[in-house]
């Protein structure tokens, strides 16, 4: 391996600003499933939820960008459309845990594989062996501010969903942590027999949080079809639903930590992408595939000892009983 050609600002630059890029489809399910856990409900599903925000993504820019031939609305009707069908999925999990009071990690599950089937049916239905792809979205420069040496090509040069992001991570902090709204939501994963015994309706806090939730992954999976890959494959998360629950415990239910997580997977992502472009024959090609799924292990068993879950993650609600 040419070690050399990694030692280099070049290379420094490149992968930092890659790993901001690959960062955000996992950034947006952990901001989804952060405000979905602070109201006391588990969903394991994100990985499902993901393929089916991705499908439903891509399927809707296919159609409005090659059928209607309206290119430059085609990526954000895409990601629209990924939110919706991810609320769906949220929506359907709602009924199951908050409703049914199915066990949590069941209905998790059985979302994954829901999804995971539902996409590779529905791929192989719509698409056949024909290989679609998409434009996606062109970065786009922030004025002044993207010509600053090193900095500029690193934070202020990237495509909208990446500020959108950024700006999405702000937002929800201050939703979660300086609202009423966010009061309310972490009361009911506090305690829900105490919230509900001051009035608040904790079925419906829990059945909003969770679609909010379930929206933003299905964005996140819309984001890496139709805004990254500009395409889609059986499997294409690869992955990256888990390792958005595993980054939720490693923030501490915390949006900024969420941040610094999902940008640590980002970085190793494109890392082991671009040691594979240079050729590497030291290291084996699967080596360096579990190279950001290694280090997201290493840091969730770092903080794992900080254990500030909601109170209530993961028991069914019943009025009446405490």
């Amino acid at each position: 391996m040419p070690w050399e050609q990694l030692l280099t600002w070049t290379f420094l630059i490149s992968i930092t600003t890659a790993g901001i890029r690959l960062a955000v489809p996992v950034l947006l399910a952990v901001l989804g499933e952060i405000i979905t856990e602070r109201s006391g409900v588990m969903n394991l599903g994100l990985e499902g939820i993901m393929l089916v925000g991705g499908l439903a993504g891509f399927t809707v820019a296919v159609g409005v960008e090659h059928q209607a031939g309206l290119v430059a609305i085609a990526p954000w009707a895409g990601l629209l459309a990924g939110m919706v069908a991810g609320a769906l999925m949220g929506l359907l999990m709602a009924v199951l845990t908050v409703s049914l009071r199915t066990d949590q990690v069941v209905a998790g599950v059985t979302l994954v594989l829901l999804g995971q089937g539902l996409t590779a049916f529905a791929y192989r239905r719509l698409f056949g062996s024909v290989g679609k792809r998409v434009q996606g979205l062109d970065p786009v420069p922030i004025p002044g501010l993207a010509k600053i040496p090193v900095l500029g090509e690193m934070l202020f040069n990237h495509n909208l969903m990446v500020y959108i992001t950024a700006l999405l991570v702000a937002l929800c902090w201050f939703m979660l942590f300086r609202t009423n709204w966010g009061l309310n939501l972490r009361a009911v994963g506090e305690n829900p027999a105490a919230a509900d015994t001051s009035g608040l309706n904790v079925v419906r806090i829990r059945y909003f949080s969770v679609m909010i939730g379930a929206a933003l992954a299905g964005l996140g999976g819309a984001v890496l079809t139709v805004v990254q890959l500009n395409l889609f494959t059986e499997g294409i998360t690869a992955g990256r639903g888990w390792i958005a629950i595993a980054l939720v415990v490693f923030s501490r239910w915390q949006p900024v930590w969420a941040l610094i997580g999902a940008l640590l997977f980002g970085i190793t992502d494109a890392i082991q992408f671009r040691i594979q472009t240079l050729g590497s024959q030291e290291m084996p090609y699967e080596l360096l595939l579990m190279l950001p799924y290694v280090l997201t292990l290493f840091v969730l068993l770092l903080g794992s000892h900080r254990d500030e879950a909601p109170k209530a993650l993961g028991v069914p609600y019943v009025k009446g009983e405490r």
